[in-house]
């Protein structure tokens, strides 16, 4: 008997060593929400909402499936101490303006801007003050070939309402007078919660001079939270909702598909990065996670509409 208690005393204490060392083994899943991706020189920086009450979350890679968390302590590429706010820090991009790289993102739910002279950071604001007095959040960037920039981003008015408002040529402040609406939530698949009325998570690309603007819809917390697309000859308007919407939702089986980016690889191929909830049976939604997959552009009617490959790039974490 009392060999027996010794043997299952050992067993008992060999599952508990495994069952610690399985809680010390983290899900390898890139833990970035409402990701952008920069190219620059070969490397990957990717940017989204990570420890949000504390900055913007970074990750870098050489070949878009292995990641390597942001440098330093943190993790961080732009910290609350530089910035206006003291939390809610979400969805944030990055642009080369100039000799300078600047950040958009939205702090306490105002859009804001940052700088910095290397895409890793350490992003500041000189001014610490949102863009717009008026609240509003995942504010994006569009350089124009005409040299015009302008920012869209997400107004609240009965729900989230996509808006657009040219910006001086530091990219950091708005030009008066030039804000306008652009659309709102209308159509059965946006308003999949009847009770909610969310476009957000916009973002604006060019392709053969059309004016392609995708975005999300529903609430982020809804399996159906998917990704739509509208087109403009003119980015003032009028826009153009796609028949076919939504182009990504419940991707390859994941669940909350959406707040996505745009961006060509080294290669030069179009490609889309956006998140997903971490279990597709919605415990937990967070921390939500970050997938690529390759996008193609068709006509119809003479309308470019981007195409989301069928198949996704699971982003892990290098150890």
């Amino acid at each position: 008997m009392k060999n027996k208690i010794i043997f299952l005393a050992t067993v008992a204490s060999l599952l508990a060593i495994a069952g610690t060392g399985a809680a010390k083994n983290p899900d390898p899943r890139v833990p970035l929400a409402d990701p952008f991706i920069l190219c620059e020189n070969g490397v990957y920086y990717a940017y989204g909402t990570y420890r949000s009450n504390e900055g913007i979350g970074l990750a870098t890679s050489t070949d878009l499936v292995h990641w390597k968390m942001g440098e330093g302590k943190d993790g961080l590429a732009l910290r609350k101490d530089d910035s206006f706010g003291t939390r809610h820090f979400w969805a944030p991009e990055v642009y080369r303006v100039g000799g300078r790289y600047v950040m958009f993102y939205s702090a306490e739910e105002h859009v804001c801007a940052a700088e910095a002279d290397n895409p890793r950071g350490p992003f500041r604001q000189k001014e610490k003050k949102p863009i717009l007095e008026r609240g509003g959040i995942d504010n994006s960037l569009f350089l124009d070939d005409d040299g015009r920039a302008w920012m869209v981003y997400v107004h609240f008015d009965r729900g989230n309402v996509i808006w657009l408002t040219e910006m001086e040529k530091d990219c950091l402040h708005a030009k008066p007078g030039t804000a306008r609406m652009l659309f709102r939530g209308t159509e059965p698949w946006e308003r999949m919660n009847p009770r909610c009325s969310v476009t957000e998570g916009p973002f604006i690309v060019k392709v053969d001079g059309t004016y392609v603007l995708t975005y999300s819809a529903n609430d982020y917390r809804d399996p159906d939270y998917a990704v739509g697309v509208a087109t403009a000859t003119n980015i003032e308007g009028p826009w153009t909702k796609y028949a076919g919407n939504p182009i990504l939702r419940r991707h390859g089986g994941l669940a909350g598909t959406g707040h996505h980016s745009l961006f060509k690889d080294a290669d030069g191929k179009w490609r889309i990065v956006f998140h997903a909830h971490s279990d597709v049976r919605q415990k937990p939604i967070h921390p939500r996670r970050m997938y690529i997959a390759g996008v193609t552009f068709k006509k119809e009617n003479g309308v470019p509409i981007p195409v989301v490959d069928a198949t996704h790039t699971r982003c892990v974490v290098d150890p």
